[in-house]
């Protein structure tokens, strides 16, 4: 478990990071589905009724397929997380964090107000209340800030996966962990400790998923437009740091090092611990003594950018329909050649009628 806190403009969040144990999230999880409300259904009142004129154009555009959430237990829904906004008020369950709301969220930067309900005003459009943009954050920070000292965790041995942990999700404590000296911890190389949390790729989950793989219905619906249609390019699999990466590895943060290392006390080194703090993310620590550590989060909940924020430009304004030379406008002639065109025009005429005469003198004739 962990605990931060989140500033915000009217209150504060008091978060509590939490793992339930085996069988004990699938019990609450069935609690909270039979209150759940029901899907929305499709307007049926959008579908032409009997007698209505058929041949209104429809759009052709499809959006861009929905990227699922992870399950809980996975990825960026790996742990569950409880916020309050006193010590001594109820703690209210935070919602799983979706991909589309984790991309968002990187686009965006705004101030906490305290209340779990308010209205995220962005844009882009948040897809979500402040409770969905405090999960976001929150998925954000840790997986960004969760470290621990080298070999206090590992993978188990009948793990198949690649040694160098790519692909892996879950880990075990190390019972044989021996415990480093101070001056290990703070090494400015930063060698000595690494990442326990999953990186999150930049399509907003840990684990990659191909978008353009259909379920069976999707297929049927989609069989016969898709002979029309060109099939588009296949996405390129994203990859990112792989589990308990050395956050040596961590890029720069404006010329400066992603961590800064040092001593709670230089006067008596004897009992201090270390602590190392977060450039990246402001208000992150972690401290680490013996076999002891733990990170800690107190702050706005923003990431730190060098520059001050400005939000995305608006999306190119799409064409209303198809040019071409039969709807460009062209200069307006001059007076010359309207003229020259008159004379052309008046001497086909003038052939025109002497081609007439001459084939009725013809027929006179015959």
């Amino acid at each position: 478990s962990g605990l931060g806190k989140i500033l915000g403009t009217n209150k504060n969040y008091i978060v509590a990071e939490v793992e339930y144990r085996e069988g004990a999230e699938d019990e609450e999880q069935g609690e909270e589905g039979e209150g759940e409300e029901e899907e929305p259904k499709e307007d049926e009142d959008a579908e032409p009724k009997e007698g209505e004129e058929d041949n209104i154009p429809q759009p052709d555009y499809k959006p861009p397929p929905v990227i699922p959430k992870e399950e809980n237990g996975t990825g960026c829904n790996k742990k569950t997380y409880f916020v309050c906004n006193e010590p001594g008020t109820e703690w209210v369950k935070l919602p799983p964090v979706t991909p589309a709301q984790v991309v968002c969220a990187r686009q965006i930067k705004k101030f906490f107000t305290g209340d779990l309900n308010a209205p995220v005003i962005s844009y882009p459009p948040f897809p979500g209340t402040e409770i969905n943009y405090l999960r976001s954050q929150i998925a954000r920070i840790s997986a960004g800030t969760q470290i621990s000292p080298v070999d206090y965790f590992k993978f188990e041995e009948d793990d198949e996966d690649d040694s160098d942990g790519e692909g892996r999700d879950s880990f075990v404590e190390n019972v044989e962990f021996e415990p480093l000296r101070n001056q290990e911890l703070i090494d400015p190389s930063l060698s000595n400790w690494v990442h326990h949390v999953q990186h999150i790729l930049p399509q907003g989950r840990c684990q990659w998923i191909n978008p353009a793989v259909k379920t069976e219905a999707e297929d049927f619906d989609d069989e016969e437009e898709e002979e029309e249609r060109e099939e588009p390019d296949e996405p390129v699999p994203e990859h990112g740091p792989p589990l308990l990466n050395p956050i040596s590895e961590d890029s720069e943060v404006d010329s400066m090092p992603a961590w800064s290392a040092g001593l709670t006390s230089n006067l008596v080194p004897q009992y201090a611990a270390a602590v190392l703090r977060s450039n990246l993310w402001p208000g992150s620590y972690v401290f680490g003594l013996d076999k002891k550590f733990e990170n800690l989060y107190i702050g706005y909940g923003h990431k730190y950018t060098a520059d001050n924020y400005s939000p995305p430009a608006p999306p190119a304004t799409q064409e209303e329909y198809p040019s071409g030379a039969e709807v460009t406008e062209v200069p307006d002639p001059t007076v010359d050649e309207e003229r020259a065109l008159q004379a052309v025009q008046q001497e086909q005429l003038d052939r025109e009628a002497e081609e007439a005469e001459m084939e009725e003198d013809d027929e006179e004739d015959d």
